[in-house]
């Protein structure tokens, strides 16, 4: 009984001590793998939290410096965006791939809209009239009429139509202040929004798209003209621009022609498509300034602050400077979705240097600007889908003004 008894504590202890073993190494094994968890988790957070602390780095050395004359000079290594007291940012902060640009908020009022909403029209001052050109409704319908703004009362005082055969979107038009320039030779071969302008008595016509939409065109031609009409039958061929594309501002100031941004690629319709059908190809907006002078030669000047594309009539001249409104600027690196530009920007002719100015009420395209009296005015274009969304959405007939004090 006795031995019996001895080997059954024996083995009543073995068992023991193997639940005991166990039950040791199940703890060190839940141990173990709470701590993996939790490294795994702070490994995650610390690589967010780095990656955010980039991006800000990013952002924060972008731009720029308000200057005493409520200007932005660009010179990098500034905050981005003013906190609050509680050390919140504080206004329109996106990834610096798109970000918008650090500029003082201007004033803006809203004025009476147009009789109608527009994009890719186009428009010219003469005087106290600002005359907007066609464009499109919608996807479904161009404008083929002319609508006039007064800015003496500050109404829209008029309306006419267009020629049957004039383009209703993407056109060029020039004007020497006086008169528009409608109906001369035909240019040689098509072109997609080209750039045009008068400059010594002749009218320019420069870069835009090829037949296909896509191709950037650096052709360069000039025709005489006097009094609203042409004085040749035929465009004469000028040095080719140095860099082609649609969608950019094209000035004359003192007899020396500026083109401003605008990008290669657009749109390419589907050849044989009973629908005009059109297939999306890569496309890359550019800051890009030229200029020819006197001497007929093209000269590179300093970029715009970010590039800048659908800019044709979002500009004004303004105390020896060029002021330009809105446009678009590079596609999302990711989802590669147009970003509109909220900026005002101004270039001005005696150092031939940018500033960023002001912001717009909101980021728009396709922009068809004046200025009068002190005022500069936009209307027109489409706008984007809010405050943290620069993707375009609305198109647009609103008018607004602010107060500039260059």
């Amino acid at each position: 009984m006795s031995k019996f008894g001895f080997g059954h504590s024996k083995l009543q202890y073995g068992l023991m001590r193997s639940v005991f073993v166990l039950s040791f190494a199940s703890l060190i094994g839940i141990a173990l793998f709470a701590r993996f968890l939790w490294t795994s988790s702070s490994s995650i957070s610390f690589t967010y939290q780095s990656i955010a602390s980039l991006n800000r780095t990013v952002e924060e050395s972008i731009v720029n410096v308000v200057s005493s004359d409520n200007s932005i000079k660009l010179q990098g290594h500034q905050k981005e965006a003013s906190k609050d007291v509680n050390n919140n940012i504080k206004g329109r902060v996106l990834s610096a791939t798109f970000a918008d640009l650090p500029a003082p908020e201007l004033k803006w009022e809203q004025m009476p809209s147009a009789p109608v909403p527009r994009l890719d029209g186009y428009s010219v001052q003469i005087k106290n009239l600002l005359y907007v050109f066609v464009g499109y409704a919608n996807l479904d319908h161009v404008h083929s009429h002319v609508d006039v703004y007064n800015f003496s009362d500050n109404t829209w005082c008029d309306k006419f139509d267009t020629p049957k055969d004039m383009a209703n979107s993407h056109l060029g038009v020039a004007t020497d202040g006086r008169y528009e320039m409608a109906s001369i030779a035909p240019v040689t071969g098509t072109k997609v929004c080209s750039c045009n302008s008068i400059m010594e008595r002749q009218t320019a016509c420069d870069g835009g798209s090829k037949e296909n939409r896509h191709t950037p065109g650096v052709d360069h031609w000039s025709i005489a003209v006097k009094n609203g009409k042409a004085l040749e039958k035929e465009w004469r061929t000028e040095i080719p621009i140095p860099r082609g594309g649609p969608h950019r501002a094209c000035i004359v100031v003192n007899d020396r022609l500026f083109v401003i941004g605008g990008q290669e690629g657009d749109f390419m319709a589907k050849p044989g498509s009973s629908i005009f059908k059109c297939s999306r190809r890569k496309e890359v907006v550019y800051g890009d300034v030229y200029m020819l002078d006197g001497e007929m030669k093209w000269k590179t000047l300093p970029e715009m602050p970010k590039p800048d594309s659908h800019i044709e009539c979002a500009w004004v001249i303004v105390n020896n400077s060029i002021i330009i409104t809105g446009g678009t600027t590079e596609k999302h690196p990711i989802t590669k979705r147009m970003m509109l530009v909220g900026e005002v920007f101004q270039f001005h002719l005696d150092s031939l240097t940018w500033s960023v100015i002001g912001k717009l009420p909101f980021r728009v395209k396709t922009t068809l600007a004046g200025f009068w009296d002190g005022w500069l005015y936009f209307t027109s274009g489409q706008r984007d889908r809010g405050p943290d969304n620069p993707q375009p959405k609305e198109v647009i007939g609103q008018l607004w003004r602010t107060k500039l004090h260059l």
